[in-house]
């Protein structure tokens, strides 16, 4: 008789140490100022059956990053998301940028390109500064780089700054043609100034072009 009151003493403790439900789940995590300080007098009493199963751990990589778990083949494949660039700027996105002369914003601009890679004031004729010049790298990597000449007062785009990876002024005035003016620069380069279409082209002593503006 007294082994078996021991025996419900001991039950109704380990009840009041998991709440006295029937909840088997762990407790919960809770931050060291809200944690009893005082010992545990509880006791818990392990009843028989099997063990419980090994809980898998990552394996890891000879670096030692944890690697990715196995992939489940009842998951249903998940979208790869990228940035659906418009058909017309995948084509050559420095005409694209053309096109929007006078209607883009500088924000319309990091949208399309993301944020750009640094800017620089833009001046008039008199040294005064009238607008803002952001450099983005092309995304279709079709350009080493454009920039946009952004108007100070009305915010839109004006001029397009296009830098080839490798575009000759043969070839250049094979895709453009030959009515240009002709202007010498510093260092052996040559400013060509289109007369048929709004366009300039900055070539090297080499006659390799540096970069060509539409505006």
């Amino acid at each position: 008789m007294q082994a078996a009151r021991l025996v419900c003493v001991v039950l109704f403790t380990g009840c009041a140490a998991t709440g006295g439900g029937s909840d088997n789940s762990l407790p919960v995590s809770r931050p060291p100022v809200l944690r009893n300080q005082d010992p545990e007098a509880d006791v818990i009493v392990r009843l028989p059956g099997p063990a419980p199963a090994p809980t898998p751990q990552p394996q890891s990589s000879i670096k030692g990053t944890v690697t990715s778990p196995p992939v489940n083949p009842d998951d249903p494949p998940r979208p790869l998301l990228r940035h659906i660039y418009p058909p017309s700027f995948q084509q050559d996105s420095a005409a694209y940028c053309h096109e929007l002369m006078g209607q883009w914003t500088a924000e319309d601009a990091r949208f399309l390109f993301g944020e750009p890679v640094r800017q620089r004031p833009a001046f008039d004729e008199k040294g005064e500064q009238n607008g803002e010049i952001y450099a983005f790298t092309d995304p279709t990597n079709r350009y080493r780089e454009i920039e946009l000449d952004f108007d100070g007062e009305s915010g839109t785009l004006r001029t397009v700054f296009v830098y080839p990876f490798h575009l000759t002024w043969q070839e250049a005035r094979r895709k453009w043609g030959n009515k240009v003016n002709e202007t010498a620069a510093n260092n052996g380069r040559r400013f060509y100034s289109y007369a048929d279409r709004r366009l300039d082209v900055l070539v090297d002593s080499a006659g390799k072009v540096i970069s060509f503006g539409l505006y």
